[in-house]
């Protein structure tokens, strides 16, 4: 006799309750995976970007560095072209040579020149014309190359600028006698000003201490000042 088969209510809810939890497990994986997929997805794209990040800043502090050394490069080019500016003028000064101490001068009527006297006085020229027919035309009566003050030390030079074509200088400077055995010392002013590209001197002004003098074994102390004054004012 055959029997026959059949699924009874109870093992019907049984099966579709198997197959819903089975379906619950499938979504539940799939769904693990897709977040997982997802995260990883994020993380390697948050990774990607703060290398990115750190390589941007990276480059950009670079650049910043570079960019501050060459600018503090071109403005110790634009102080050593200063400075060899005032010591040429000294150097062709002392040497008699008029055409090379006349180069480094503005040669307009508002160029200035004064100093001190050893009687307390003071002399002073106001104008290219005036300061050529004082110091100019003393080179001209004392040709003789004859240094009065063959040692001149400046020290503690102070700069300022005012944009890209004016410069104010300070300074203490030590000044030999022709003898080298004492030294005057004399607070120091210059301004100078750029023309086609060069420096040239606008004004001078030197304080001297005639009465203090320095003897000459104090030159080694001299030399051991800062030429430049340090510090967050310099320029």
């Amino acid at each position: 006799m055959k029997q026959s088969s059949f699924n009874t209510p109870q093992s019907g809810s049984l099966a579709a309750s198997r197959k819903h939890d089975s379906l619950d497990k499938f979504l539940s994986r799939g769904k693990e995976l897709f977040l997982k997929m997802l995260d990883d997805q994020l993380r390697r794209k948050f990774v990607t970007l703060s290398i990115l990040f750190s390589a941007a800043l990276f480059f950009m502090a670079c650049s910043a560095d570079n960019a501050s050394q060459k600018a503090e490069e071109a403005l110790q080019s634009e102080k050593d072209a200063i400075l060899a500016v005032i010591e040429k003028e000294t150097e062709a000064f002392f040497a008699r040579d008029y055409e090379s101490w006349k180069s480094n001068y503005v040669q307009e009527d508002y160029a200035f020149q004064a100093w001190s006297n050893k009687d307390g006085t003071f002399d002073s020229s106001v104008g290219w014309e005036g300061i050529d027919n004082s110091v100019g035309q003393y080179i001209h009566d004392n040709p003789e190359p004859v240094s009065s003050h063959p040692i001149v030390e400046r020290k503690n030079i102070k700069f300022k600028f005012y944009g890209d074509n004016v410069a104010y200088l300070t300074w203490d400077q030590f000044n030999s006698d022709r003898e080298n055995k004492l030294f005057f010392h004399s607070k120091e002013v210059r301004l100078l000003e750029k023309v086609s590209n060069e420096w040239k001197i606008v004004c001078v002004s030197a304080f001297w201490d005639f009465k203090n003098l320095i003897p000459a074994e104090k030159l080694k102390d001299i030399q051991r000042m800062d030429k430049e004054s340090r510090g967050k004012d310099k320029i």
